[in-house]
């Protein structure tokens, strides 16, 4: 931000990274604004005015001193409790000094004004209301010892009602405040309810379905052993049990995090590849290159998930004879690449390989790649597919 940059009228004060406006913010940093320009015209216009000589250089320290402690009070600021009140009561003496010397040029409202401004939005309601009442009963003494009265009605019903005003503005942020924070707290508890609520659908209907299924298949290959069958189709039901057994196994991954459990990533492609190399009998070859980190939850089970698709992919349309799994740790991104290689003399199959026949698998990466940021691409390699994720650090 640059020195005459003016953007700090309307910057939140308490929240400046969320970009939206509020009226309570508006209203004290337009009544800052014209609380400044208004002391500063009203100080030029009174007698003495500010100078180097005689009672000038008093009315020039007591102004100078005024907006010293009006900025070190600033409400947009983090200021201690206790700092901010000395603050104020040094504006309260400043205020007082230069109303003094200058009876008639209006000054007399010009701290308890201020002083009630900051008061009523940053500070607890007791000390903001003696914090108030210590500054309004300054001025008002030292009004009624210069002989004029007449300007404790001033100070009275311009420090007060605008106290009360800027009071209620801030009670109401506050209780809109807490609304939001309530609904957005109903909103997750929902959320939560609703995914507790399709985990446990997941694990009664699929859970279970796969689990009876992995036990037949078990069943129907020591019958097939028992009766002397072929060895090809006992090899075959023990693909199937094989699947069945990592089907059930994802299922109680997904529903664990539904459940708000530890979500898989990375780590865990190693595993996913020796499964896929023991089912299909394809050697997988892993390399991990940079410097592995952290990555967040749904970034780790978006590159779990593209990986786990992508061989998904591979097992149910291509017919390769070696496939590649690449992860690199970038300094600004995250790239996972999936490539699967197909004999130089096999004919080109461009609708499926990685992209699945009707590319619903690669939508679904795709889907998951950009709403963090990212992007995934697949493109077929003369004999083969690669499929690249890229996620930003």
């Amino acid at each position: 931000m640059s020195r005459f940059d003016l953007k700090w009228l309307v910057m939140p004060w308490y929240a400046p990274a969320e970009g939206h406006l509020r009226l309570e913010v508006i209203v004290m940093r337009l009544c800052g604004t014209a609380w400044l320009v208004s002391v500063l015209v009203q100080v030029l216009r009174g007698d003495p005015r500010p100078g180097l000589h005689g009672r000038g250089v008093v009315v020039l320290a007591a102004l100078v001193a005024l907006y010293a402690f009006a900025v070190w009070s600033r409400p947009w600021t983090a200021v201690a409790t206790r700092a901010r009140i000395v603050a104020l009561a040094g504006v309260t003496v400043a205020g007082a000094v230069l109303a003094a010397l200058q009876p008639d040029a209006g000054t007399w409202p010009t701290a308890p004004l201020l002083v009630g401004l900051i008061a009523a939005w940053c500070l607890q309601r007791r000390a903001a209301v003696l914090t108030l009442a210590f500054s309004v009963g300054v001025l008002v003494t030292v009004a009624v010892s210069d002989g004029h009265s007449n300007s404790v009605v001033a100070i009275l019903t311009t420090a007060v009602p605008w106290f009360l005003i800027v009071r209620l503005l801030r009670e109401l942020g506050l209780n809109r405040d807490a609304l939001e924070l309530s609904r957005a707290a109903e909103a997750e508890a929902a959320a939560e309810a609703e995914r507790a609520r399709l985990a446990r659908e997941m694990h009664d209907i699929l859970a279970h379905s796969l689990s009876a299924l992995a036990l037949q298949l078990e069943s129907a290959r020591l019958l097939a052993v028992r009766q002397g069958i072929g060895g090809e189709l006992t090899r075959a039901i023990d693909r199937a049990h094989q699947l069945a057994a990592t089907g059930l196994h994802e299922a109680r991954s997904a529903v664990a995090a539904a459940r708000g459990d530890e979500l898989p990533g990375p780590d865990r492609i190693g595993a996913l590849a020796g499964a896929f190399a023991q089912q299909s009998g394809l050697p997988v070859d892993v390399a991990v290159k940079g410097e592995p980190r952290p990555l967040a939850p749904d970034a780790r089970l978006t590159v779990y998930r593209t990986v786990q698709e992508a061989l998904t992919n591979i097992r149910r349309h291509a017919t390769p004879e070696h496939v590649t799994i690449e992860l690199s740790y970038r300094p600004d991104d995250t790239v996972v690449v999936i490539e699967d290689r197909a004999p130089v003399t096999a004919p080109a199959l461009p609708s499926v390989g990685l992209l699945g026949a009707g590319g619903y698998g690669l939508t679904g990466m795709r889907e998951r790649a950009e709403l963090l940021g990212g992007e995934l691409t697949a493109e077929a390699t003369g004999n083969g597919f690669r499929v690249e994720l890229r996620l930003p650090a």
